[in-house]
């Protein structure tokens, strides 16, 4: 490579970066067998704190196999992408801000090694947002690179994965050859699909953010108020601005969760009309999928738990030792 081509493929990577990191994007990549570039990339320029929750390279057979949570048929393959994307996501959801839209990416590839490879040098590569799924597949002209050459294109092809996740302009440039293949496509979600998709489990929650109350990238912690707010009134209101002002520094929210313990989980239709009352009370509202505080705690780390006196009495009149059970656990 020239060094003029060089020169202007190092200032395309810059210029793609800065604009990742300016977007309130934040991600989490999981990232396995290629592209490892791209993250030195993106943790090489000022601002990576902004978009890079976590980054993991789970590069041994078995660090895989426990990242996805089974044993994959194929570790190379269009899905097991798209299953990495989505557990990014879900991870990102669970990590990032209130209010800041999370990128999900994952990929996979299968490049040259110091063996010859059989099969086709390819990768696949997949980005999680909370509307929509993107996925790629590249085969490459086998002999024709180096491993580290490979790497630089799936690495440059995944930042502009991230570009376009993070609705950010990535000038078109060229990183394939006429003899390479790739396929792209997209998937949108409506947000009734989306509110299925909790329901099912796929996705842990949604954030609705209502407030006008701005949260910083280093604001992690949620001061949550549960409940089916069915109706929402002043007093819920009013307790959890009290609480606020007890727990200081945090952001407060409000959560229902979609699946309930003992009845039949709420229909979309049910949860859009209760989304509607904090859209007109201008306040924050998590929908989520889980009834229990101790899976509430799980899916909101740190986050300080605010609840009525009615939820105070059925923890305490529910397990035997009452209080001093859930004190001690």
């Amino acid at each position: 490579m020239s060094v003029e081509k060089t020169t202007m493929t190092d200032a395309w990577i810059r210029g793609v970066v800065e604009a990742i990191h300016s977007a309130p994007n934040q991600a989490v990549l999981y990232l396995a067998g290629g592209a490892s570039q791209a993250l030195g990339w993106l943790l090489s320029v000022p601002g990576a704190s902004n978009t890079v929750l976590e980054a993991v390279v789970p590069y041994s057979r078995m660090s895989f196999i426990q990242l996805l949570g089974k044993i994959p048929s194929q570790h190379c393959s269009q899905q097991t992408a798209e299953e990495l994307a989505l557990l990014a996501y879900n991870r990102g959801l669970k990590l990032s801000s209130p209010g800041y839209p999370v990128v999900g990416v994952g990929f996979t590839g299968s490049l040259a090694s110091s063996r010859p490879k059989f099969g086709d040098h390819r990768f696949h590569l997949s980005t999680r947002t909370s509307d929509r799924l993107s996925v790629s597949t590249v085969t490459l002209s086998k002999g024709l690179r180096t491993r580290e050459q490979e790497d630089t294109v799936s690495s440059r092809l995944l930042l502009k994965a991230i570009a376009n996740a993070c609705k950010v302009q990535a000038a078109s440039v060229s990183h394939l050859t006429e003899s390479d293949m790739s396929d792209e496509h997209e998937t949108h979600f409506s947000e009734d699909q989306e509110l299925e998709q909790l329901i099912d489990g796929k996705i842990c929650f949604k954030v609705y953010p209502f407030s006008s109350e701005t949260c910083t990238p280093t604001a992690e912690r949620k001061i949550i108020l549960s409940g089916s707010f069915n109706p929402l009134h002043d007093g819920h209101v009013k307790l959890l601005e009290v609480a606020t002002s007890f727990c200081g520094n945090g952001y407060p929210c409000f959560e229902i969760s979609a699946v309930n313990a003992d009845k039949p989980p709420l229909s979309v239709s049910q949860i859009k009309d209760r989304i509607k009352q904090f859209e007109k009370a201008g306040k924050t509202v998590i929908i989520s999928n889980q009834p229990y505080f101790y899976k509430k705690a799980e899916l909101f780390p740190g986050s300080a738990f605010v609840i009525g006196a009615d939820t105070v009495a059925r923890l305490i009149n529910c397990v035997p030792g009452g209080w001093n059970y859930y004190v001690r656990r």
